[in-house]
C-alpha cells in the first residue's frame, strides 16, 4: 500500500470518527451514564437532598412486599397484553387496506398516521370529552341502544384501563401501518400473479404469500410495541393519573411517583431495573420465538 493510499484512509477513518461522535457523546452522556447511575442510587436511600446511604437490596425487598407494587405490574401487563397483539393486527389491517389503490390514498394514509405525531396533551384531552360520562357520543349512543347506566370510563376504576388501552391502540397504529406498508411494498408482485393464475383466494394469498413475506418485519413491529407498551407514561398521566385510584398506574408511572413525588429515587431505581430485567426477558423470549416464526428471503 502506497503512502498516499495510508494518508486517505487515516483521513477518512478520522473523518467518519468525527461524524460519530455527537452520537458517542450523546449515547455516553444521556443513557450510559444515567443508566450507570441509576444502578448505583438503586443500592440507596438517596432522597435527591441528603447522603446517600447504602442499602443493599433493601429497596429491591421493598419493592416485592409493597402492594402497590404489585397492582402496577399487575397493570403493566394487562395493559401491554391487550394493546401489544390489537396493535399489531390493526396495523396489519389498516396497512393491508392502504396497500393497494384506493381513491385518495395518500389521505387516509394521512389520517392514520396523524394521530402517532399528535400531542399527548391534546390527544387526551379529545377522548376524555369523547369518553364523557354524560355528554360523550360513546355514552349516548350506548344510552340510545338501551343501555341505563353506561360506563363512567376514566372517572371508573372498572373501566378505565379499558378507555387508557383503546387510546393507546388508536395513537400506535398509524406509526407501525407505516413499518408495515414498507414492508408490503417490498413483496414481489409476480407471487401474487402466479397465485392469481393458480386461482388462489384473497384468504390464501395473505396466509401463505403476505404474512410469511413480512415475518421480518412483523418480529420488529411487535418487539417495537412490546417494548413501548411497558414504558407507557404520558398518555396515562394526561389521562388519569394513574387513577381512579391505582387503577391505571402502570410502573412507568409509579416510578414517577416514587422519584417525583416523594423524593425517593433509590426506590424508583430500584423498580426501573425491575422493569429493564422484564422488558429484557420478554424481549429474549420474542427473540428466540422468532428462529422458528421469521422467515427471511
Amino acid at each position: 500500500m502506497s503512502t498516499i493510499q495510508s494518508i486517505a484512509i487515516r483521513r477518512n477513518r478520522r473523518a467518519a470518527y468525527l461524524f460519530l461522535l455527537p452520537n458517542i457523546a450523546g449515547f455516553l452522556v444521556f443513557i450510559l451514564l444515567p443508566v450507570v447511575a441509576s444502578l448505583t442510587i438503586s443500592v440507596t436511600d438517596w432522597n435527591g437532598f441528603t447522603r446517600a446511604n447504602f442499602v443493599g437490596v433493601g429497596n429491591f425487598v421493598s419493592m416485592f412486599s409493597s402492594t402497590a407494587f404489585r397492582i402496577s405490574l399487575v397493570n403493566t401487563l394487562t395493559y401491554s397484553l391487550f394493546v401489544v397483539p390489537f396493535t399489531v393486527m390493526l396495523s396489519l389491517l389498516v396497512a393491508i387496506m392502504l396497500n393497494s389503490d384506493l381513491a385518495g390514498l395518500s389521505y387516509f394514509r394521512t389520517a392514520f398516521y396523524l394521530p402517532h405525531i399528535s400531542a399527548s396533551v391534546a390527544v387526551a384531552v379529545i377522548w376524555q370529552l369523547i369518553f364523557h360520562p354524560n355528554l360523550g357520543p360513546i355514552n349516548s349512543f350506548l344510552m340510545r341502544l338501551g343501555v341505563q347506566n353506561p360506563p363512567r370510563w376514566f372517572g371508573s376504576s372498572d373501566w378505565a384501563m379499558t378507555g387508557v388501552i383503546v387510546v393507546s391502540i388508536w395513537k400506535r397504529v398509524g406509526y407501525f401501518m407505516v413499518l408495515f406498508l414498507a414492508g408490503l411494498q417490498t413483496i414481489p408482485r409476480q407471487l401474487y400473479e402466479s397465485a392469481d393464475i393458480d386461482g388462489a383466494s384473497t384468504i390464501r394469498k395473505l396466509w401463505h404469500i403476505t404474512i410469511p413475506m413480512i415475518s421480518p418485519t412483523t418480529f420488529l413491529v411487535t418487539i417495537m410495541a412490546t417494548i413501548a407498551s411497558f414504558k407507557a407514561f404520558d398518555l396515562i398521566y394526561n389521562l388519569t393519573l394513574g387513577g381512579p385510584g391505582r387503577a391505571t398506574n402502570v410502573l412507568v408511572y409509579t416510578i414517577y411517583q416514587e422519584s417525583f413525588q416523594r423524593f425517593r429515587f433509590g426506590y424508583a431505581s430500584a423498580i426501573a431495573y425491575f422493569l429493564f430485567a422484564i422488558v429484557l426477558l420478554v424481549t429474549l423470549i420474542q427473540f428466540r420465538i422468532q428462529k422458528k416464526s421469521v422467515h427471511y428471503y
